[in-house]
């Protein structure tokens, strides 16, 4: 039910904890026991506020999803677990205020329909599985996205294929072979359908809208549904893809669609004439103008995200925050239309920010944390999720000018329990005279000298930024009583497209700097880091970096932890799948094109200098960097008699996400870093 009066209390179990205990080190356990807060979508009248909130099943090692709604209208309001719907995800309002959902009804998710007042109905009987859904802003269309082969319906009703080979080999004729964590499944790729809502039911086997394109919408492996938008009408959709071919595994060429919601006609593509990445198309309340993001250079990933206007009646586009050296996450209309509100990287934070339609004028509307999910209310305030890395998720209320109120609160119980932690950021001259950033994080109470964990990011163009992450938390880093410090090298976001752009074909060279400079500056400014007493761990370029520093700074550090790195570059190039990212970040072209471009930064070049000790991690279903590259480094480190030890997932890929999974990473990442720090024996 929907009315608050018919609402279900919030479970006791979903916000309580037993009485705070005296502080006490946070653990991976403790991460992993957290509430996570979903992306929140609200009502039409700005009354209401949906959202998830996922809680870990130990027994069964994954996540489960609750379904609550918040009333935006009460101070002080908690949210309220919806009765009949408990289990819902991607819920969003209709016109008419009812939710829509997606719920596992037998042994797929199907589409429901909970009106005002009423109880949930199922209103879909979808044959194939979905990944998501959208509503029409008129309520009269869904649309789906599920991974379908050629299929002109959803459930391939009306498609017979061709018999299957007796034997169990996959065959191929062009890549992907595979991709971040799975084998590529020959013509079956991201489709979107379309259905009409009739006598209050979805109708028909649903219209393929993508045409004869070939390509996955949304786009893998990171891809949902900000990728895909509606006209205010609901009589077009606009959707990002990259058309699969020859080209597929070396194209950053995203391109934005427009099709007849019906399907009535061919989709067309709108941003044909750019050869970088266009995505997020999102239109404008009166339906006149769509926005998106544009990538001026073809083949780069970490280009800069220029926010673009296209009059839809023209086709004419203008690019409005060209002027703006900073890279657009996540693109949201107000509701008067004179306004876009974005978030982009900044200076360790992710702020939003207003940017004006008629200027391009950009202002600032928050200030530390990392915002995101932002939704603009009817009365111009703005709903948004905001995490730090003292804290999660949860729910803020910003006013016009940007003041924040918090509105939930899911993890205040643990984190009372948790010893406080002491944020400090600092910036200081690094390679080609640069100012860059960095930060420590320690324990406020502790006494004495503390060892050093050294976190290195991974992207390479990415941060360590004043954010919360479940995969590696500086938080539990501290726990035991580490210094935590992490610098953001050249290559990071967030300080201007120069400054990402300056790690290309550079990998080793300023970034290693950068790092070298800010530990000792960081160790210089604060007598309470022992620098005598450090550990570097990196993950993904983290991980490169940690085999670039075996064999290029080999007498820093007590230890390395190397998770998911780069160790050979020539067998990178050939192994990994987005074969534009590793070309691109070495000069451009293939590694037989142009060998000493990624000769030049190979760690595995300097293995005779390798003499620190390393835990290698890996996981075998990670095809971005796979794992023969920690084997190959594992192999490097015993034949050279370094102190070593291998920690192998076969169930995970690039990341570690399952619960006991990561909650094992971090056992033995900081059963090592204790090991060598010493710090098991004090």
């Amino acid at each position: 039910m929907i009315k608050s009066s018919l609402l279900a209390a919030a479970s006791a179990a979903a916000f309580t904890f037993a009485s705070p205990a005296p502080a006490r080190p946070m653990t991976a356990t403790d991460m992993q026991s957290m509430h996570r807060v979903g992306a929140p979508e609200v009502s039409p009248d700005g009354k209401w506020a949906v959202f998830t909130i996922s809680d870990t099943d130990f027994d069964a090692n994954k996540r489960n999803n609750g379904l609550y709604l918040l009333d935006l209208t009460k101070a002080g309001a908690a949210p309220q677990l919806v009765t009949g719907a408990e289990k819902g995800h991607d819920a969003v309002f209709g016109k008419d205020g009812a939710l829509y959902f997606l719920m596992k009804a037998g042994d797929r998710d199907q589409l429901f329909r909970m009106p005002v007042g009423g109880a949930a109905q199922q209103i879909s009987d979808f044959g194939g599985d979905v990944s998501g859904f959208k509503l029409a802003p008129t309520g009269d269309r869904v649309i789906v996205w599920a991974d379908q082969k050629d299929c002109p319906d959803l459930a391939c009703a009306a498609t017979t294929f061709p018999a299957k080979p007796a034997g169990s080999g996959r065959t191929y004729d062009k890549l992907f072979v595979r991709h971040w964590d799975s084998w590529a499944e020959p013509g079956t790729k991201s489709r979107i359908y379309a259905f009409p809502i009739e006598g209050g039911k979805l109708t028909g086997g649903g219209v393929r809208l993508t045409g004869n394109l070939e390509g996955d919408t949304p786009s893998k492996p990171m891809g949902g549904g900000e990728e895909i938008g509606f006209s205010p009408d609901g009589k077009t959709v606009y959707f990002a893809l990259r058309e699969a071919g020859r080209i597929e595994a070396t194209s950053t060429n995203l391109d934005i669609f427009s099709s007849p919601a019906d399907g009535g006609a061919p989709p067309t593509n709108l941003t044909d004439a750019n050869d970088g990445t266009d995505n997020l198309p999102v239109v404008s309340p009166d339906g006149k103008t769509l926005a998106y993001f544009a990538m001026a250079r073809a083949g780069y990933e970490a280009d800069r995200q220029v926010l673009q206007l296209r009059d839809v009646a023209t086709g004419q586009t203008r690019a409005l925050t060209q002027n703006w050296d900073r890279s657009v996450g996540s693109i949201e209309w107000a509701h008067d239309g004179k306004s876009i509100l974005v978030t982009a990287e900044d200076t360790l934070e992710q702020p939003v920010f207003r940017v004006d339609v008629a200027t391009g004028k950009v202002t600032r509307l928050t200030k530390d944390g990392h915002y995101g999910n932002v939704r603009a209310l009817p009365n111009g305030s703005i709903l948004a999720t905001m995490n730090s890395i003292m804290a999660p998720d949860d729910i803020y209320l910003l006013d016009r000018r940007g003041k924040a109120k918090q509105l939930t609160n899911a993890n205040r119980e643990l984190l009372a329990e948790l010893d406080p932690v002491t944020f400090k950021k600092f910036s200081f001259t690094g390679a080609n005279n640069d100012t860059v950033w960095g930060w420590t994080l320690k324990p406020t109470t502790a006494t004495g000298k503390l060892p050093i964990a050294f976190l290195v990011h991974g992207g390479p163009q990415g941060t360590f930024s004043n954010s919360w992450s479940f995969r590696w938390n500086p938080r539990v880093f501290s726990g035991p009583g580490y210094g935590v410090v992490a610098v953001d090298f050249h290559g990071s976001t967030g300080y201007g497209q120069a400054f990402t752009d300056a790690i290309h074909n550079n990998w080793g060279g300023w970034p290693l700097e950068d790092l070298q400079k800010g530990l000792a500056y960081a160790t210089a400014s604060d007598a309470q880091l022992d620098a005598d007493n450090a550990c570097a761990l990196g993950g993904s370029y983290g991980g490169y970096m940690m085999n670039w520093i075996e064999g290029r700074w080999p007498d820093r550090f007590k230890c390395i932890v190397q998770h998911d790195g780069v160790f050979d570059a020539r067998a990178m190039a050939y192994e990994t799948e987005e074969l534009w990212f590793d070309e691109w970040e070495h000069g451009g072209k293939t590694y037989y094109e142009d060998p000493a471009a990624f000769e030049k930064w190979n760690p595995v070049n300097y293995v005779t200098a390798w003499k620190t000790p390393q835990l290698v991690i890996t996981s075998e279903n990670d095809f971005r960097i796979p794992y023969t590259q920690g084997l190959a480094a594992f192999t490097a480190l015993q034949r050279r008699n370094v102190p070593s030890r291998l920690l192998v997932f076969p169930d995970e890929n690039h990341w570690v996400l399952k619960p006991k999974n990561s909650i094992q990473w971090y056992d033995e990442v900081l059963g090592w870093l204790n090991r060598w720090t010493g710090k098991s024996t004090q």
